[in-house]
């Protein structure tokens, strides 16, 4: 490892959503590369960003990803689906450190894990909209018939659900849920996920990061004949792989630092739910306007 690589080994990786639902992200990243520093920033004011239009999504990606920039981070992860399909091309672009979104990488757990190649994916409305899993599974497997449904109140009942349960601690919350199988819960689950196992799908793709928080639910209508893949865990893989291949792994035995900021006006609640998803205790977050959003912005845009 040179100096620079050196250097550059100890900064964090950044990961970004519109709020606490991509700490299912930063959760597997942690677990997997347990030396690896992370700054997580959640952009909880304007969440959910699923039912804005494209345009809107790919300026808040131009915004905090200046933001990640300015604070040195090494590689940039997308861990929201909507912002990756609207604005993952554009972010590689114009930002020359490593960027990498949720959707390739859960496609290719996808396509690895179906039989049938008969995939579903749900996901808010602007996700599905955008096709985006759709182009990737298909670049990954031509043969593969997709079969995809927007289900938007999936996110509303994860964020119900943690407010009701934020003093139970699940174990790892990509395998297991603290969301009740209340009978209200089940009928939308029923009528979202339905028609798409009539389809015939052997494998689903959960294709936001609130969606990890429902696997039980999901799993109790899919049925145990349907793998349902989230992306988190692969994604991990794949930032393993660019850092391994640019020299910019942690060194072993470095001390990871967890570092969170978000726009939402009550830092404390993001501290309190945000603690329970990540599985390690949040100290501390700063708390940033999207005025400073834009500035970090005009600021990037004038250095290039």
């Amino acid at each position: 490892m040179n100096d620079i690589n050196r250097e550059k080994s100890t900064r964090p990786i950044g990961i970004f959503d519109s709020g606490i639902g991509g700490l299912t992200v930063a959760r597997a990243i942690a677990c997997s590369l347990p030396e690896e520093s992370i700054l997580y920033f959640g952009d909880t004011l304007r969440f959910p960003y699923g039912p804005r239009e494209l345009p809107e999504v790919q300026d808040f990606v131009r915004q905090v990803g200046s933001w990640l920039v300015h604070h040195d981070v090494k590689l940039i992860i997308i861990a929201c689906n909507t912002a990756t399909a609207a604005g993952l091309e554009i972010a590689q672009r114009e930002f020359d450190i490593p960027i990498i979104g949720v959707v390739e990488p859960g496609a290719r757990a996808a396509v690895q894990a179906t039989r049938a190649r008969r995939v579903g994916v749900i996901g808010t409305v602007g996700t599905i909209e955008s096709e985006a899993y759709t182009r990737a599974l298909r670049s990954l497997d031509a043969g593969i018939t997709v079969f995809s449904a927007a289900t938007p109140r999936f996110v509303e009942i994860a964020e119900k659900g943690l407010r009701v349960n934020h003093d139970v601690v699940p174990d790892f919350l990509a395998e297991d849920s603290f969301i009740t199988i209340d009978p209200a819960y089940l009928e939308i689950t029923r009528d979202y996920l339905i028609p798409l196992k009539r389809c015939g799908v052997d494998t689903l793709v959960l294709g936001c990061t609130h969606f990890p928080l429902l696997r039980p639910l999901i799993e109790s209508v899919m049925g145990p004949g349907v793998s349902i893949v989230s992306s988190a865990e692969e994604s991990a893989r794949e930032i393993a792989t660019t850092l391994e291949r640019r020299g910019q792994k942690a060194l072993p035995g470095a001390q990871a630092v967890y570092s969170f900021a978000t726009t939402a006006v009550d830092v404390d609640e993001f501290i309190d739910l945000g603690s329970h998803i990540f599985g390690h205790q949040v100290e501390w977050v700063e708390q940033v306007s999207i005025e400073e959003l834009e500035q970090s912005r005009r600021e990037f845009s004038a250095r290039r």
